[in-house]
Formats: C-alpha cells, sequence, structure tokens
C-alpha cells in the first residue's frame, strides 16, 4: 500500500491526472455553491415577513452548506471523480502496466455515472443505518471513529477497486475479484478514508484513491 501511495503521489504531476483533478473539484465546488444557492433561495422565501431575511437566509445557507461539506464531501467527491476515473486508471496503466492497457475497455460516461451514483448513495445509505451506533459510542470517545473508518473503508474499497477491475473484468470475474482481494482493498479504503479526513489533502484523496486501487487491481493479479 506504500508502495502504491508513493507511485500515485508521483503521478499527480501528469497532464491526464491534473485535468482530472481541476476538473473533478470544479464540479464538486459547482455542486455545493449550487446546494448553498438553492437554500439561500428558499430559506429566504420562506423568511420573507422578517426583518433582515435576506440576511439571515445567507447565514443559515452557509451553516447548512458547510455541514453538507463536512458530511457528504467523500460521497460526492468518489462520485464526481468515477466520472473521470478512467483517465486515471489508463494513464497509471501507460506508466506502468502497458499490456494491461493492451486489454483494457473503455468505460462509458453512463456507467461511470452509474457506478458513482450507487457509491454515493451506498455512502449515504449505510452511514444513516449506522447513525444510531455512531451515537451510542461517542461517550467512548473512540468508538465513533472506529466505527466510521471501518464502514467507510469497506464501501470506498468496492468503490475505489471497482474503478479499476470494470476495465479488465465482467460482472461475475468482478464478484470473485472482490472475494477474493477483500482484505486489501479494505486495506485501499482504510487508507483512502484517511487522506480524506486530512484538510487540504482531501482535495487529492479521490484521484489518489482511484491511482492507488490501479496498483492494487494489477498487483493483484500478477
Amino acid at each position: 500500500m506504500i508502495r502504491a501511495f508513493l507511485l500515485s503521489l508521483g503521478q499527480l504531476g501528469d497532464p491526464p491526472v491534473l485535468r482530472v483533478l481541476a476538473a473533478s473539484l470544479a464540479i464538486t465546488l459547482a455542486l455545493f455553491a449550487a446546494l448553498g444557492a438553492g437554500l439561500w433561495w428558499g430559506i429566504d422565501a420562506a423568511l420573507a415577513g422578517w426583518t433582515w431575511h435576506g440576511t439571515l437566509a445567507g447565514i443559515a445557507a452557509a451553516f447548512a452548506t458547510a455541514l453538507a461539506g463536512w458530511l457528504l464531501f467523500r460521497a460526492v467527491a468518489v462520485l464526481v471523480v468515477g466520472l473521470f476515473a478512467d483517465t486515471i486508471v489508463a494513464a497509471v496503466e501507460r506508466r506502468h502496466y502497458p499490456h494491461a492497457l493492451a486489454g483494457a475497455r473503455d468505460v462509458p460516461f453512463h456507467r461511470g455515472l452509474a457506478m458513482g451514483l450507487a457509491s454515493a448513495g451506498r455512502f449515504v445509505a449505510v452511514n444513516l443505518a449506522l447513525s444510531p451506533l455512531y451515537l451510542l459510542l461517542l461517550p467512548t470517545g473512540v468508538g465513533t471513529p472506529i466505527a466510521f473508518s471501518t464502514a467507510n473503508a469497506w464501501l470506498l474499497g468496492r468503490d475505489l477497486g471497482d474503478m479499476v477491475a470494470v476495465r479488465h473484468m465482467d460482472a461475475a470475474a468482478m464478484r470473485g475479484w472482490r472475494a477474493a482481494t477483500a482484505g486489501r482493498r479494505f486495506a485501499l479504503g482504510l487508507a483512502g478514508t484517511a487522506l480524506f479526513v486530512v484538510p487540504l489533502v482531501n482535495i487529492l484523496a479521490p484521484v489518489l484513491g482511484a491511482a492507488m486501487a490501479t496498483h492494487l487491481f494489477h498487483g493483484t493479479r500478477r
């Protein structure tokens, strides 16, 4: 995993990777900006009869958008980077696994979008389902972070791995690969989850995660 991280870090300067990083960051920020604008409009309309309703709506919308960004940044970032994952994976394969690149299948836009939406949906659904457990473990001080990291490492490892596997396997083969690499994918997800909680580094986390997943996938097939 350390090797995969270092190799991925060293490829951040590649033009295709930089383009994906810029595009995914721009789209992610645009989505949250649109959310903030929508919240401001809705709250302002609801408070239309109040004094300073515009200011109050702005404060409430800013707070709600910041909270949504903190809670949902991972889901939105992986959804967006899923649209461009093929470019990242192809760039890594071109440099490190040229024989695998020759036999890879391009992932259509609609397939990447569907996988990204499924990833975001799983993230929201699983964490909502586990929220009572997170609250129950809060008094322990460490239980909630451990439970959150464990659940999201499992989710993220699956999602990142699938971004690569879909280029080389059919659905049946992917299920077998998931079962055979559960431990490695969990380690990948744990590394990705750790990157997502580090300020500024979390901006790079989806791109680094996709690149690391590529090294993991081809490392398990040697």
